[in-house]
């Protein structure tokens, strides 16, 4: 597996991905609506083959994991992905690195808490404002779990 830093080549498959994802090549957090293309980010591939891919928004001294996906399951393109992310943020000095999901999204809950990263904030509700910049957002979500919050992750780097 290679990660690179995303780039204009892989427009038109992470444009597919996102959809595929979210509905739409944008995202809604934190009540703001997100162009993902826009964002710095890196991207896993192997052969070829795109495997995931992740992007982040730096402001100040803290940096935001925006999207984090795998196009292909359980190949650890998500640890990878995220590690990359770490490694830039220890690079340029960043205590902070945090992230939001929905209350739905039990495997990456999951999959966050194994990886280090703390449950910092729970934002009761918050998913109903999101609907208002992103219709396209569900009211069920996966495994048949109404979407309704946000839920903010944190990592600190020593």
């Amino acid at each position: 597996m290679k990660i690179h830093a995303k780039g204009a080549d892989d427009t038109k498959r992470l444009v597919a991905l996102w959809i595929e994802h979210f509905g739409a090549p944008v995202v809604v957090g934190r009540g703001r609506k997100l162009d993902p293309l826009a964002l710095d980010g890196f991207v896993a591939e192997e052969d070829g083959v795109l495997l995931g891919a992740v992007t982040f928004l730096r402001e100040g001294t803290e940096i935001e994991i925006v999207t984090l996906d795998g196009a292909v399951e359980n190949r650890g393109a998500g640890t990878a992905l995220l590690d990359a992310v770490v490694a830039r943020a220890r690079a340029e000095g960043v205590r902070r690195l945090f992230l939001v999901t929905t209350n739905d999204n039990i495997r990456a809950i999951r999959f966050y808490q194994k990886r280090g990263w703390d449950m910092v904030a729970l934002h009761r509700n918050a998913v109903a404002a999101a609907r208002t910049l992103k219709p396209e957002i569900p009211v069920i979500g996966l495994d048949d779990i109404p979407i309704r919050h946000e839920i903010e992750f944190e990592l600190i780097l020593a």
